[in-house]
C-alpha cells in the first residue's frame, strides 16, 4: 500500500509540473527546435499554424508535439523531418511533406527510433519517401492519418507505413495511397491492423513477412499493383478484409506463400484477376468468405495441404477453383457455387451429389495461359461438360460433397 501511494505522488507531481509551450508568430518560441530545447518529460508542445522549414526535427523527451489547425512541415526534399527518439512521445495534428530521398538511411516523414508507446495520430503526410517508419517500437500506435505519394517506380518510394522488428503495434484507421506498399511488417508480432484503407499503390497494399500472431481486420485493399501479401508467417488472422480490383498479370486478391495456422474469415474478394492465390500454406480455415467476378476464385498450388475451405460463397468468377498437381490433400465442404446444377430433394440445404469445382479447362490454363483464347467457346463447353460426366484428368478428391443450395453471406 505505501509503495502505491509512493507511485501515486510521483506521477501526480509529474503531471502537475507539465507545461504547455506555444510555438508561432506572436508565442514566446518562434521555432519548433527551440521549444523541445527547453521542454521537458511530460510537456505539450502546441504548434500554431504557418509553414516550419527547420530540416530534421528531433525528438528525445516524452512530449506532446500537437499541431493547430494543421502547421506544415516541410523537410524540402534536404532531410527527414520528424525524428522520434524517446518513449513516450504523441505526434498530432500536423502535416508533414516532402522528405527526402535515400536508399541507405530511408528516410520518413516521421519515423521512430527504438521508442515505445509513441502515439502518431490525425496527421497529413504527402510526398515523402517513406511516411511512418517504426524500427525497433513497442506499444506504438498509428492511427488516423492520411498518407499520400505520387510514386511511379518502386524503386524511387518507400511505403506509406513500414515496421520492422517490432511489437504489440496498432494501425487503425489510415488512408494510404501512391506509396511502393502501403503498409509493409516484417518481424513484427502481437499487433493490429484495423479499419485502414490502402489503395493505388504500386506493388502491395499490404505485404508481410515473417510476422507471427497478428490480426488484419475490417481494411479495403483497392486498386493495387499485386494487392496484398502474407509470406512466411504463422498463426495470422483475416478477419471481414475487402479485397477488390487488384488486376494485373502477377496481380491478386491475396498470396499466401509458406504460411500456417492462419484463420480467414468473413473476407470478400471482389473483381481481382486471382482473389487467393495459395503456395505452400497448410492448415489454414478460409470460411465465410465470398469469391465475386474474379478470374479465378482460388489457385491452390500442390504444396498446400490440410486446409479447410467451407461456408464460402462462389459467384460469377471464370474459375472458381484451379490447381497445379494431381494429389489434392484440402478439404472442401458446403460452399455455396453459383454452377452447380444439382438438386435437393430431401430438403436439408444441400446438394444431393457432390459438386467438383475443377474444370478440365482452368487445369489446362493454368499450365497454358495463351489456351485463355479458347475460352467460352463451344469446344471448351464440350470437353468441361465431358469431364464431368466421365472424369478422366481431374482429381476425383478435388470434391465439395455437401453443396450449399443457397448463399451463405446474404
Amino acid at each position: 500500500m505505501r509503495y502505491s501511494f509512493f507511485w501515486f505522488l510521483v506521477l501526480f507531481c509529474f503531471h502537475v509540473h507539465a507545461d504547455t509551450l506555444q510555438v508561432g508568430r506572436g508565442k514566446k518560441y518562434s521555432s519548433i527546435k527551440s521549444a523541445l530545447e527547453v521542454a521537458h518529460n511530460g510537456d505539450t508542445v502546441m504548434v500554431f499554424p504557418g509553414d516550419y522549414r527547420e530540416g530534421n526535427i528531433i525528438i528525445k523527451k516524452a512530449i506532446v508535439l500537437t499541431g493547430i489547425n494543421r502547421p506544415l512541415l516541410d523537410g524540402l526534399k534536404k532531410s527527414e523531418v520528424l525524428s522520434i527518439k524517446s518513449d513516450s512521445v504523441t505526434v498530432k495534428g500536423f502535416r508533414v511533406v516532402r522528405s527526402n530521398f535515400s536508399t541507405l538511411e530511408d528516410p520518413a516523414a516521421i519515423k521512430v527510433y527504438d521508442s515505445n508507446y509513441v502515439v502518431i495520430e490525425d496527421n497529413i503526410l504527402e510526398d515523402n519517401f517513406f511516411g511512418i517508419y517504426i524500427q525497433y517500437g513497442r506499444h506504438c500506435a498509428i492511427k488516423n492519418n492520411v498518407i499520400k505519394a505520387y510514386g511511379k517506380d518502386e524503386q524511387m518510394i518507400g511505403n506509406g507505413i513500414h515496421c520492422w522488428k517490432s511489437d504489440s503495434l496498432l494501425i487503425i484507421g489510415n488512408n494510404v495511397s501512391g506509396h511502393r506498399d502501403g503498409i509493409y511488417f516484417e518481424f513484427v508480432t502481437n499487433s493490429l491492423i484495423w479499419r485502414n484503407v490502402s489503395h493505388f499503390n504500386i506493388r502491395y497494399g499490404l505485404h508481410f513477412m515473417f510476422s507471427n500472431n497478428d490480426a488484419y481486420i475490417s481494411n479495403v485493399f483497392k486498386n493495387n499493383g499485386s494487392g496484398v501479401a502474407v509470406m512466411f508467417t504463422k498463426h495470422v488472422r483475416m478477419f471481414n478484409n475487402h479485397f477488390m480490383e487488384n488486376w494485373g498479370d502477377a496481380s491478386y486478391g491475396l498470396l499466401l506463400k509458406e504460411i500456417s495456422d492462419c484463420h480467414i474469415l468473413g473476407n470478400k474478394f471482389t473483381k481481382n484477376t486471382a482473389a487467393i492465390y495459395l503456395e505452400g500454406v497448410s492448415r489454414a480455415e478460409i470460411s465465410r468468405c465470398t469469391f465475386e467476378e474474379n478470374g479465378w476464385g482460388m489457385q491452390i498450388q500442390a504444396s498446400c495441404m490440410d486446409n479447410h475451405i467451407f461456408d464460402n460463397d462462389f459467384i460469377r468468377n471464370t474459375f472458381d477453383v484451379s490447381t497445379n498437381g494431381d494429389l489434392v490433400l484440402n478439404s472442401f465442404y458446403e460452399n455455396y457455387w453459383d454452377k452447380y446444377e444439382g438438386y435437393d430433394l430431401n430438403k436439408d440445404k444441400t446438394g444431393d451429389i457432390p459438386y467438383h469445382p475443377l474444370s478440365l479447362f482452368s487445369m489446362i490454363a493454368e499450365s497454358n495461359a495463351s489456351a485463355m483464347l479458347m475460352y467460352r467457346s463451344f469446344v471448351v463447353m464440350l470437353m468441361d461438360r465431358t469431364e464431368k460426366i466421365m472424369p478422366s484428368i481431374t482429381p476425383d478428391n478435388f470434391v465439395d460433397n455437401q453443396p450449399r443450395m443457397k448463399r451463405v453471406n446474404l
